[in-house]
């Protein structure tokens, strides 16, 4: 058995041209990264490459590359699927739960149909009691996530299932993930990583060559696409040699921060950047939260540093979740933030009890303008919305001329 990854499809054919012909902006690229993904997921699995969906940013990537397979996003960001979620589901659950549970319904979504595995998680209570219904006609693996922070009994729990999510893998595709092909994984995971960070660093300068919108584009639902890389240095090249776009640093600089802005569901920061914002900093799930930290390439122990990676995750289901206020502090110095937005999704208990914290620490510790926006996909409240964050960015504006002033 080779100890390396699977053979994966090269840039060019992926792109569906001859390599000799002109490549697609890396903005164009991304704007088709479904049908992109459409096309990897197939040819992996005509290769013999099983596809496994992934529900979380606390599923083990590496894990499941080294196994042979292909992890694939499942979250669900679009309102029309819903209605039929709504038939088993409460009309007040989170809408990222009913929309993925609606795509299930419907049999809408291609990389559910082509997953012959799904891993789920015990993140919120919403979530757990969807898997239920998910997995009696999905075939389903649920990591159990000890939720307690910095507790050293919680991490060698999750070390165990981290264990024992290798076992599982390596028994339901007949291979032997060896430390080969888990370094290899490792190291792929680290430079996608790598990559992404460089891109969201771009928006720390005074003019941004890019917006936070057009970063929230430059990510795949599929993790580890040798093309996907490709795109993002040629993205970095272009970034970094061209102009600053005009007009661009008079914008109100945003750090965004709550729930996971899934594709499809972007209306919220549309909103932000129509209004006159610049979001340069995207806390979320979504964003930099998953990337900002990297696994140790050379640890003895790879499984014990995955398992570690992920267990430092920020989410609100961790309790306490001071990590998320470390964090929160140290990006907004770093992105030179003028004022915070924290997005909650619909009956996302967690986040939305959280929210009194954060806006402590914003408001009293870094002095900084809050808003908290409570929504979910339907459209039904942008005018609303649009309302609320002007009223925030005049407050920011009067806030740097009083300075001016003073």
């Amino acid at each position: 058995m080779p100890d390396r990854l699977p053979a994966e499809p090269d840039a060019a054919s992926l792109a569906g041209h001859d390599a000799g012909l002109p490549q697609p902006s890396p903005a164009a690229w991304f704007a088709d990264m479904i049908d992109h993904c459409l096309e990897y997921a197939g040819q992996a699995r005509a290769a013999g490459r099983p596809v496994v969906g992934i529900l979380c940013e606390y599923a083990p990537r590496e894990l499941i590359l080294a196994a042979g397979a292909v992890p694939v996003c499942l979250c669900g960001g679009s309102a029309k699927t819903i209605p039929a979620a709504e038939e088993y589901l409460p009309s007040n659950l989170c809408p990222l739960i009913k929309s993925t549970f609606g795509f299930h319904l419907l049999k809408k979504n291609p990389f559910l149909e082509m997953a012959d595995w799904v891993v789920a998680e015990t993140t919120c209570d919403g979530k757990k009691k969807m898997y239920e219904l998910l997995s009696q006609d999905r075939p389903m693996y649920v990591l159990e996530l000890p939720q307690k922070e910095g507790s050293p009994a919680a991490r060698e729990l999750w070390v165990r299932e981290m264990r024992a999510f290798k076992s599982a893998l390596e028994e339901r595709y007949r291979t032997c993930i060896t430390e080969e092909k888990l370094r290899a994984a490792v190291r792929l995971m680290n430079r996608e990583r790598h990559l992404r960070r460089q891109l969201a660093a771009l928006l720390k300068a005074d003019t941004p060559a890019l917006t936070g919108r057009q970063l929230l584009d430059f990510k795949s639902s599929i993790s580890g696409v040798p093309a996907d890389f490709e795109q993002y240095e040629r993205a970095l090249q272009l970034y970094q040699a061209g102009p600053p776009p005009a007009g661009r640093r008079r914008r109100v600089r945003v750090l965004l921060t709550g729930v996971p802005v899934v594709h499809g569901a972007e209306r919220v920061v549309e909103i932000i950047e129509d209004r006159g914002g610049l979001i340069v900093c995207q806390e979320n799930c979504t964003g930099l939260k998953p990337i900002l930290e990297d696994i140790d390439e050379q640890a003895p122990d790879l499984v014990a540093a995955i398992a570690d990676k992920y267990f430092h995750f920020p989410c609100s289901v961790k309790t306490p979740n001071d990590a998320r206020l470390a964090l929160l502090r140290q990006l907004c110095a770093e992105f030179r933030a003028q004022c915070v937005i924290d997005l909650t999704w619909q009956a996302c208990l967690t986040y939305d009890i959280e929210a009194a914290r954060v806006k402590r620490l914003v408001e009293q510790d870094l002095h900084l303008p809050y808003l908290h926006l409570q929504t979910d996909y339907a459209p039904a409240d942008s005018a609303r919305i649009a309302v609320r964050v002007e009223a925030l960015f005049e407050t920011v504006q009067a806030g740097l001329q009083d300075g001016l002033t003073s």
